[in-house]
């Protein structure tokens, strides 16, 4: 599953762990976030988040 980071704190969103603190079950892919979804660090809205380069 692809990561995703943080253009504004450098947060990495990562699909195997979730975000248990907003009840984002481990397994889920960046683009079946919410849309309202933020990064639990800085508040940052999806589209301040880039794709990883494996």
């Amino acid at each position: 599953m692809k990561k995703y980071r943080c253009m504004i704190c450098g947060y990495i969103y990562d699909p195997e762990a979730g975000d248990p603190d907003n009840d984002i079950e481990p397994g889920t892919s960046f683009e079946d976030l919410p849309d309202d979804w933020t990064c639990p660090v800085c508040g940052a809205a999806k589209e301040d988040f880039e794709l990883l380069e494996e």
